[in-house]
């Protein structure tokens, strides 16, 4: 679509922030033009904030049906025992059918919270081949921008690795065969405590084959990095960079147990980290060492709980703070801009995540009132003690309203859940069948 956005005031990036006040264009090619034709429809953002819409830099859809989920085992003690008796249970428990209606409600979530694109990590062992042509088809559906892979991991056995591995090239092939609107890959692996060295190296040579980025959970508990030294003599991020596993194009999920010495290679090899504030509490792993990470690029994610990337890296702003008072609200946009960045580097599409002539209209319009000045300079307040996703009133993905007035635009999305909460029911009870995950690492949990 074209049309012009008016009277509002623009954020056309977040790092460098840059606010002004005025109309913004949506040309017919689905970008931002620097100046509108006669005759373009209009709508009225008198009031409102208009924003690059925002980008969580690792999720897992498929934990969108795990709200509420029914545990009766006996309590995880340690991050090992949280994936043996919840999260390894519940991927073993997807099919097709639950993949989908995990990603429809993670969609739906992500795009009424004004975010606008996911890098997902997905893992369904009993469900691989397909798994992310269900998911890329099913955001599709409602309008999501994507960064897809697969889990591969050698904890269910090597023929599921390697399964696991085949998922990956054949979801890039497609993505470089037919070019989707809004979904490009990654290569997907789990962590370094779940790969072999075979396994391992046979991921970095798939990323390097297609031209993308591993995408791996990295140092998110201590047991990563124990495991890492039993296998190797060395711990986690260099033992990546040994692989060949470690590069510009690497999304290292959390890096909690990161050490100097491990900081110091993952920005040489200028790979990003992506920081995961709440599962990190969530899960008891412990506290990132920003300060390490600082120089790098470190972008934000959810791990899962749920899109929202305003509630994410405000109770990551706020973590922050509790250690560092220098810390000013203006730190979340950075790391925010970062995650822009991780897709844009994805989709070819170096503007992603501003506002500027040529850029993909990815965008978020905040109704919301603001009680004190706002601009460049009172942004960053605004941001940390009043905006939230209960503004978000329209969005628009690629040129096309995908949110308006609350709502989406392609879908009913009553329906949508009333089918999750059936799917959902059948997926719970499938756990019940379903035993602790066995795997155990080397170097101890």
């Amino acid at each position: 679509m074209s049309g012009v956005l008016t009277g509002a005031t623009v954020v056309t990036s977040l790092d460098p922030l840059f606010v002004s006040h005025g109309d913004l264009v949506v040309g017919d090619d689905g970008r931002i033009a620097s100046a509108a034709g006669s005759g373009e429809p209009r709508r009225d953002c008198s009031g409102c904030v208009v924003m690059p819409g925002n980008v969580c830099a690792h999720t897992h859809l498929y934990s969108a049906l795990a709200r509420g989920m029914p545990y009766a085992l006996e309590p995880p003690r340690n991050f090992l025992q949280i994936l043996q008796r919840i999260w390894w249970r519940l991927d073993r428990a997807l099919d097709e059918e639950s993949v989908r209606a995990s990603a429809l409600v993670g969609a739906m979530e992500a795009l009424l919270s004004g975010t606008t694109t996911v890098v997902d990590h997905h893992a369904s062992p009993n469900a691989i081949d397909g798994s992310l042509d269900v998911i890329a088809d099913a955001l599709q559906s409602l309008g999501l921008r994507s960064v897809l892979c697969y889990e591969t991991t050698d904890r269910d056995g090597p023929e599921r690795a390697l399964a696991g591995i085949h998922e990956n090239r054949r979801f890039l092939a497609r993505v470089c065969d037919e070019r989707p609107p809004l979904a490009r890959g990654l290569v997907g692996a789990h962590a370094s405590f779940t790969l072999d060295n075979e396994t391992l190296a046979a991921c970095a040579g798939a990323a390097a084959e297609f031209s993308v980025g591993l995408h791996v959970h990295a140092a998110e508990d201590g047991v990563d990095e124990r495991d890492a030294v039993a296998r190797s003599g060395v711990r986690v991020a260099e033992r990546l960079y040994r692989a060949g596993a470690l590069d510009e194009l690497t999304l290292l999920a959390h890096g909690v147990h990161l050490d100097e010495h491990e900081a110091a290679i993952v920005g040489r090899a200028n790979a990003t980290v992506a920081h995961n504030a709440r599962s990190n509490m969530n899960n008891s792993v412990g506290r990132a060492r920003l300060d390490l990470l600082g120089g790098g690029r470190v972008a934000l994610g959810t791990d899962g709980i749920g899109s929202d990337m305003f509630e994410e890296s405000r109770a990551a702003f706020f973590r922050l703070r509790e250690d560092d008072l220098g810390a000013g609200a203006g730190w979340p946009l950075a790391p925010l801009a970062e995650s822009a960045r991780v897709a844009a580097r994805s989709f070819g599409e170096p503007l992603l995540g501003t506002l500027e002539p040529g850029a993909p209209a990815d965008l978020v319009v905040l109704d919301y009132d603001a009680p004190t000045p706002l601009d460049a300079a009172t942004f960053a307040g605004h941001w940390i003690f009043g905006l939230s996703s209960r503004n978000v009133r329209d969005v628009m993905v690629a040129g096309e309203w995908v949110v308006t007035d609350r709502r989406l635009a392609r879908v009913d999305q009553r329906e949508l859940a009333a089918g999750a909460l059936s799917a959902a029911e059948r997926l719970w009870r499938r756990l019940d069948d379903l035993e602790p995950h066995g795997y155990e690492p080397k170097g101890g949990s």
